[in-house]
């Protein structure tokens, strides 16, 4: 149970980036959730549920996917503008939908999962209403 709540929160999370044509759709955020669950889920089995291997296996989860998340962010210099950054970011939150997945905190993944598709799905539409309204232009400014 706990490796298919993993796999379905990573793989709803990458449907909405391959819907955004995303560099990284929904098999990679699957695997990054699927995978961080089964590291906690073997880390338990074989610490009997040691709380300090259970921190190291998490530290080391977050970690590795630091360098997933690297890897799809783009600083464009021509443009004076950065890509990737919420496609990083939902991986993130997918290692650690998978990480709440295999410690069993099942619930705890579901309430996570509805608020990113809020953020994901309503974030887009009130970020584009601010820029309308001239209050978006300083952050993105800011960020470059």
């Amino acid at each position: 149970m706990r490796l298919g709540a993993a796999l379905l929160a990573g793989a709803i999370i990458g449907v909405d980036r391959e819907f955004k044509n995303k560099p990284a759709g929904l098999r990679t955020h699957a695997l990054v959730s699927l995978g961080a669950a089964v590291v906690m889920l073997a880390t338990i089995a074989s610490s009997q549920g040691n709380a300090d291997a259970m921190s190291r296996a998490v530290q080391g989860i977050i970690t590795g996917i630091g360098f997933l998340g690297a890897g799809v962010i783009l600083q464009l210099e021509a443009e004076r503008r950065i890509e990737g950054l919420t496609t990083a970011a939902s991986i993130w939150i997918a290692a650690g939908l998978g990480i709440a997945c295999g410690a069993g905190l099942v619930e705890l993944a579901l309430i996570a999962l509805a608020a990113v598709l809020v953020v994901l799905v309503g974030g887009g539409a009130i970020e584009r209403w601010m820029e309308r309204r001239g209050m978006g232009n300083e952050r993105k400014n800011d960020s470059n």
